[in-house]
């Protein structure tokens, strides 16, 4: 298709900013993604590849806030809170909390609800158009619990929480005889419905920067800089009539000092992977609530993820957080044999869990997409039709909840 709209430089190349560059391009523009990772390391292709369309409650609750001292990393919880990064976590955690209350939470739930709604819809119409869709999994998840009085509590919980469009169900026997690898007997669980999976994150990074390349879209493994010419954003050697920033946990170094308050954190998860061989290949992602690990069967791998770590996307791992990883694995009698590799990568994280999408009113050439923690592979085609409409002037109320500005501008207090 020949570019007929504004020349777009998205800075950001995970799976937000691919999308996005579809979009756009499908609609007439010209596009340039600039992506200075050529490792495929970001949160978007090391995730636990699960379409979370439950997922319509933020993690900025009262319920989260009283769970604390029982998810913390000391005590045996996926929560860490390092020490070392205090100066990172402490002034989130006062914007956590002042977000958790009754109302906001409320009104976080009602602005998240429609867009996963549309998640799974829009993941469809996309595998589609990328002539993939073997990409897409859609056999569900399931919860699975050590004791049978962890799993009355669990389905309780379950049952009064918000799943938008998903569905609950107590998991079949079939299901359960075919976990008689696990070490002991299954305590309860149950499989959602609708919600789904990514078969291959690398498969699905390729096949999208291959469609954006083959429809005229550029792809610039760069680092860039954004500057202010005269109330316009540019990309510091690059000429572009619209810059939309897509780079996640970086988005904050990038804008910040434009004057834009992003009060962002790198939410650090972690992961193991081994040879798939001894596990059944078409098991659906399974939760074990009680350890908060989630376990992926992948096309020619298998992931055990975990971990809420708060701090410094830029510093060290924790090795423990492997280490604790493995033994889950060992200690469940799990089919997975190493030897393992390790991952680490930052989820962008704002205090309200919820997403940064818009345009902004100081500069009307600057868009964004970021900030969206547990949801980046479940929201990123549904992100992409609402910025692609954005940018071609179509009213788009779904995103008023997810203005930046409702954070203020950088020097103020919030």
């Amino acid at each position: 298709m020949a570019a007929i709209g504004p020349t777009v430089g998205i800075v950001g190349g995970g799976v937000v900013g691919l999308c996005c560059a579809l979009a756009l391009l499908d609609r007439g523009h010209a596009v340039s993604v600039f992506e200075r990772d050529a490792d495929y390391n970001a949160a978007s292709w090391g995730n636990a590849g699960h379409i979370a369309v439950e997922q319509v409650e933020p993690l900025a609750s009262p319920a989260a806030l009283r769970s604390v001292r029982k998810r913390l990393f000391g005590v045996g919880g996926a929560l860490a809170l390092p020490p070392s990064m205090a100066a990172h976590w402490l002034p989130f955690a006062a914007r956590l909390v002042a977000a958790s209350t009754p109302s906001r939470f409320a009104a976080g739930t009602a602005a998240l609800t429609p867009l996963l709604a549309g998640a799974m819809p829009a993941w469809r119409a996309l595998v589609e158009t990328l002539g993939a869709r073997d990409l897409l999994r859609e056999d569900g998840h399931v919860v699975v619990w050590d004791t049978p009085l962890q799993a009355q509590t669990g389905r309780e919980r379950w049952s009064r929480t918000a799943i938008g469009t998903a569905r609950i169900a107590d998991a079949e026997p079939a299901l359960l005889d075919r976990l008689g690898f696990l070490a002991d007997p299954v305590g309860g669980a149950i499989r959602f419905t609708g919600s789904g999976q990514i078969d291959d994150l690398r498969r699905l990074a390729l096949t999208l920067e291959a469609a954006v390349e083959a429809r005229g879209g550029r792809i610039v493994r760069q680092d860039v800089r954004l500057a202010d010419d005269d109330g316009r954003i540019v990309i510091a050697g690059h000429k572009v009539d619209r810059v939309l920033v897509t780079a996640g946990v970086r988005s904050r170094a990038l804008l910040e000092p434009l004057g834009y308050r992003v009060p962002m954190i790198a939410e650090r998860g972690y992961h193991i992977r081994a040879r798939a061989d001894g596990w059944p290949a078409d098991l659906p992602p399974l939760v074990f609530e009680d350890r908060s690990m989630i376990v992926t069967r992948y096309a020619d791998c298998v992931q055990a993820a975990s971990f809420v770590e708060l701090g410094d996307p830029d510093g060290p791992p924790d090795p423990r957080k492997w280490a604790r990883l493995e033994h889950h694995v060992r200690a469940l009698g799990l089919p997975i044999e190493g030897p393992f590799t390790r991952w680490m990568g930052a989820r962008p994280t704002l205090p309200d869990y919820l997403l940064a999408i818009g345009r902004s009113t100081r500069r009307a050439n600057l868009y964004y997409a970021f900030g969206h923690q547990h949801l980046g592979l479940t929201l990123a085609p549904v992100t992409a039709q609402l910025v692609a409409a954005l940018m071609t002037g179509e009213q788009q109320p779904l995103l008023r909840p997810f203005d930046l500005n409702r954070f203020g501008k950088k020097g103020r207090h919030v």
